[in-house]
C-alpha cells in the first residue's frame, strides 16, 4: 500500500481540502504515514495569505532535498493557495518539487501522482488568472471539489466543515485571496444538504459552513435565491445535526434576515465571527473594505438587538500602509468600545500581486508593527478576561470535542483524563471526564476561567443520597 503524508497551514478551507485530498487519495490505494520519511507521496497544502506562511514551506520542502536526492522515487507536492500564487516559482525555488497544484484543481491530484510516477516529469495544474478570460471561463477554471469525506483527517469525527462558497468578489487591498481562490461562487444548495445529510448519517454533530464572505452566499435558480438564512433553514431540519456554525462573515452583508434565523433557530450557534480590521476611516477606505467604522457600529447594535447573547469576535490588522499612531487609536478605541469575546490580530504583511502592494508603500516600520500588535492584543485580552471571569458559577451545554491540549501533550491513555469543548458561544472549556464523553452534549458549571479558556466539571444530580452524573 503506498504512504501518503500531509502538512496542512492555513484556515479551515484548507483544513478541509486536505480531508477532500486524503478521500480521493484512499480511493486510490493510499495509506496515511504520520512523518515525511515513511511516505510515498508527501504533500504540503499552503496558505498565501501572509509571507510567513509562504516561507515556513519553503523552509520545509528546503529540509526534505536530502531526502528526495536519497529516495528520488518520492513525490514531493505543494498544493492549494501558495501553488496558486506562486506556481513555475515553486519550482525555481525548489527544483526537486514534482507537483504543483492549486485549489481549483484539487481533484486532479490522483491522477497527476500517476503520471508523475509513470514518467519521472513534474506537473503542474493551476486555475487561470483573473485578467486572463471572461468571468464565466475563469470561475470554471476553479473546479468544484467535494466529492468524498474522511472523518479521520478531521480534529473531531462529530464535527465537520461544508464548503458552500468558494472565490471573493471583495478585492480588499490587502488581500490575496481573490486571485488564489478565484471569483466568488455558491455551491448549490441540494449539494450542501446532501453532504450535511451525509455527515450525520456518519455521527457528526456539528456542521461549521466555510464561505470566504460566508455571509454574502447566494445561489439562484429559476427565478429563485438562496441564502444562508435559507440554508440554515434547511440544515437545521437534519436529524443527528445539533450545531449549526459559518465563518467568515463580511460586514455589509450581515442582513437582518440572517440574524433573525441565528435568533430563532435553537441548532445555530450565537457566535459571529465578522472582521473588523480597522478602527480608522481613512484605513478601512485605503483597504477597500466597503464600509466605514460607524457602519460596523451599527451592525453591531443590530446583532445585539436580535441576538442578546452572540458572542462576536473580529479580525484586525495593524501597520496597514500609512497608518499613523491616531488611526491605530481609533483601532483600539473600536476595540474597547465593542466588547468583542476575542480578536485575531495580524500585522500587515504586503502581498505582491495585491492591489495594496501595487499602490502603496508598506511604510510602517516592523517594529511599530510588533508593538501596536502586543498593545492591542492586551486590551482584548483584558475585555476577553473579564467576560470569562462573568461566566464563573454559570452553567453550559458543551459538544465534547476530545482530550485537551495538555492530555495530548502529555500523552494520557486512560479513560478518566482531560476534555474540553466548546459551548454554543463557542468559548473553550475544559474539564476532567471519561473518554466515553467525547462526542457528547454536556452540561458544565464553570468554576474557573482566564482570557482564552473557561475550567468547568460536569453538571451532576442528586439521586437519593448518592450523586450520579448526568452521562456515563
Amino acid at each position: 500500500m503506498k504512504k501518503l503524508y500531509i502538512e496542512t497551514v492555513g484556515c479551515q478551507m484548507n483544513i478541509l481540502d486536505s480531508e477532500l485530498v486524503v478521500a480521493s487519495l484512499r480511493n486510490r490505494g493510499y495509506a496515511l504515514a504520520d512523518r515525511p520519511r515513511k511516505a510515498d507521496v508527501i504533500l504540503f497544502n499552503t496558505c498565501s495569505v501572509r509571507e510567513h506562511a509562504e516561507e515556513k514551506i519553503y523552509s520545509a520542502l528546503g529540509r526534505l532535498k536530502h531526502l528526495k536526492r536519497q529516495h528520488p522515487g518520492k513525490i514531493l507536492g505543494v498544493i492549494g493557495c501558495m501553488a496558486q500564487n506562486h506556481q513555475q516559482q515553486v519550482f525555481q525555488r525548489a527544483p526537486y518539487v514534482d507537483l504543483v497544484v492549486g485549489p481549483g484543481q484539487l481533484q486532479q491530484i490522483p491522477d497527476l501522482l500517476e503520471k508523475i510516477a509513470a514518467s519521472g516529469t513534474p506537473q503542474m495544474e493551476v486555475s487561470l488568472d483573473r485578467q486572463q478570460g471572461a468571468r464565466e471561463t475563469i470561475e470554471q477554471s476553479f473546479e468544484s471539489y467535494d466529492p468524498l469525506r474522511m472523518p479521520e483527517m478531521r480534529p473531531s469525527r462529530y464535527q465537520a466543515f461544508v464548503r458552500i462558497q468558494i472565490g471573493c468578489d471583495k478585492f480588499c487591498t490587502y488581500c490575496i485571496v481573490p486571485k488564489v481562490r478565484g471569483p466568488e461562487q455558491g455551491r448549490h444548495p441540494k449539494q450542501i444538504f446532501a453532504e450535511a445529510q451525509q455527515l450525520a448519517d456518519e455521527g457528526c454533530r456539528e456542521v461549521t459552513l466555510l464561505g470566504q464572505t460566508v455571509n454574502s452566499y447566494q445561489f439562484k435558480e429559476g427565478g429563485k435565491t438562496t441564502r444562508l438564512s435559507d440554508l440554515l433553514c434547511m440544515l437545521s431540519e437534519i436529524p443527528g445535526i445539533d450545531r449549526l456554525k459559518f465563518v467568515t462573515n463580511y460586514p455589509r452583508d450581515m442582513g437582518d434576515d440572517l440574524l433573525q434565523a441565528v435568533g430563532s433557530l435553537p441548532k445555530c450557534a450565537h457566535y459571529l465571527h465578522v472582521p473588523a480590521q480597522s478602527g480608522s476611516n481613512p484605513i478601512l477606505q485605503r483597504m477597500k473594505r466597503g464600509y466605514t467604522v460607524e457602519d460596523y457600529q451599527e451592525m453591531l447594535q443590530r446583532i445585539r438587538q436580535e441576538i442578546p447573547t452572540a458572542a462576536v469576535t473580529s479580525d484586525f490588522i495593524v501597520g496597514f500602509c500609512g497608518e499613523t499612531e491616531e488611526d491605530f487609536e481609533l483601532t483600539c478605541e473600536l476595540v474597547r468600545d465593542s466588547q468583542f469575546k476575542n480578536s485575531f490580530i495580524f500585522k500587515y504583511s504586503q502581498r505582491p500581486g495585491t492591489k495594496g502592494a501595487e499602490k502603496f508603500s508598506d511604510d510602517v516600520p516592523e517594529q511599530v508593527k510588533k508593538d501596536r500588535n502586543n498593545r492591542l492584543l492586551a486590551i482584548q485580552n483584558s475585555i476577553s478576561e473579564k467576560a470569562n471571569q462573568q461566566k464563573i458559577g454559570r452553567q453550559y451545554e458543551i459538544l465534547v470535542e476530545g482530550p485537551s491540549k495538555s492530555s495530548r501533550k502529555q500523552n494520557q491513555t486512560g479513560d478518566q483524563l482531560q476534555l474540553t469543548g466548546r459551548t454554543m458561544g463557542d468559548d473553550i472549556v475544559v474539564f476532567q471526564g471519561n473518554r466515553r464523553q467525547v462526542g457528547q452534549l454536556l452540561h458544565v458549571t464553570i468554576y474557573e476561567a482566564n482570557a482564552f479558556t473557561l475550567f468547568g466539571e460536569v453538571k451532576t444530580e442528586h439521586v437519593g443520597p448518592e450523586i450520579y452524573s448526568i452521562s456515563p
